[in-house]
């Protein structure tokens, strides 16, 4: 059946690799050759990492269009909507851009096999060719050697945090890890390393391909995020992209950009129903941590959280230090969700871990309700997953950039 909407390609594309994942260059840069995407004309900043690239992108996306200059962005995963995922000049394209993409694709890769990944950088660069952009900014899905992003070759190199997530596939230390991440740069470019102490894989990669690099130093960059919700490392793997891009910006520009800056799902605090929200993707052992560090210093008090996460994460790893971190725990279940660790086990977790008050529900609609009619008072901290905050993002009846 040929597919018409959006919904029935991301369908079609759901089915149509065998595996999920399937790490590798030689299928989707045989595509992109035939469909001549693999040189794209604007510059080209590929960004990989753990945890911080969204927000790295959004603060360069930020400083980028404040300097006139037109700006693509690929960026994954998705909240609420697919189309989230290829910005131009801050709005995401519609359908009939997503699908002529698709039907673009289809019919060039013939007998080659594209996983749901693939298909969607592929889009983003047949979209992006067919606009007058200056600058593409391309964030990595999965490690950076081997992701479908690295078939283009970047003019800058930005590598965020680097932790352990996705052990199965990019391996079980950092310096491992920092290998794959280390694999998005080319000889002589300049690089952006916001790590505050990045793995040695890293640094030699850099040495060995004559890279000019620049890195973070939490003394001398410490105050970055001093306006915003925003970690200074990625604040600064933004600002310093962009002036190694000729978009220099002084501290109070980039202040007053920062304050309007809202990165959905990334410490987003909002008020819902007379409640105080904080909605946080946070989803690795790094990314809970860093998390618990902002709740530290901006919301003391009573917290409650609603948490939910996947199945192939370390749960005893997020959750042993924050365990006593919340009043409450609701833990919903994430119906449709394959992946999703049932909420019974989660409860377990917490309950060896010490904490005491663990309430399961069957929704995130439903945890909300428990909250609500639980009476406590305290922010709500909603965070384990993107299903999490996209389930809550659900609730509200609006769009990311609305809430």
């Amino acid at each position: 059946m040929r597919q018409q909407t959006l919904g029935e390609w991301l369908t079609y594309l759901e089915q149509l690799h065998p595996n999920p994942i399937d790490l590798g260059l030689a299928r989707v840069g045989e595509v992109a050759r035939r469909l001549n995407l693999l040189q794209p004309e604007p510059r080209v900043v590929t960004i990989a990492g753990t945890n911080g690239k969204g927000s790295s992108s959004a603060v360069l996306e930020a400083i980028a269009m404040d300097a006139g200059r037109a700006v693509g962005v690929f960026t994954s995963p998705h909240l609420l909507r697919y189309n989230e995922r290829i910005r131009v000049n801050g709005v995401p394209v519609d359908d009939a851009a997503i699908t002529a993409a698709f039907e673009a694709i289809e019919a060039a890769r013939g007998d080659v096999s594209l996983t749901y990944f693939e298909f969607g950088a592929l889009a983003a660069l047949w979209v992006f060719a067919r606009r007058p952009l200056d600058l593409l900014v391309l964030e990595v899905g999965l490690g950076g050697r081997l992701d479908a992003v690295n078939i283009i070759d970047a003019d800058l190199a930005v590598i965020t945090s680097i932790s352990l997530d996705h052990e199965a596939w990019l391996g079980t230390d950092r310096e491992t890890i920092g290998g794959e991440k280390a694999g998005i740069l080319r000889p002589g470019i300049d690089a952006v390393i916001a790590d505050p102490d990045p793995p040695r894989s890293v640094r030699d990669r850099l040495a060995e391909l004559n890279c000019r690099a620049r890195f973070f130093q939490a003394v001398e960059h410490g105050e970055l995020a001093g306006t915003s919700a925003l970690r200074a490392e990625n604040v600064f793997a933004g600002r310093e992209a962009a002036a190694r891009l000729g978009m220099a910006v002084d501290d109070a520009r980039l202040a007053r950009l920062l304050e309007q800056l809202v990165v959905p799902g990334r410490l987003q605090c909002l008020q819902y129903q007379g409640r105080r929200v904080l909605l946080d993707v946070a989803h690795n052992p790094a990314a809970i941590a860093n998390l618990l560090d902002w709740l530290e210093r901006e919301v003391p008090g009573p917290r409650l959280a609603l948490f939910a996460v996947l199945s192939d994460k370390d749960i005893h790893a997020m959750i042993s230090p924050c365990s006593e971190a919340f009043a409450h725990w609701f833990l919903p279940a994430l119906p449709g969700v394959s992946r999703a660790l049932p909420a019974g086990d989660v409860a377990r977790v917490l309950e060896e871990a010490g904490a005491h008050r663990v309430a399961l529900c069957d929704s995130v609609a439903r945890a909300w309700q428990a909250i609500q009619a639980s009476g406590e008072e305290g922010t709500v901290v909603v965070f384990g997953s993107f299903y999490t905050v996209a389930g809550f993002m659900e609730l509200l009846g609006e769009g990311p950039g609305k809430a």
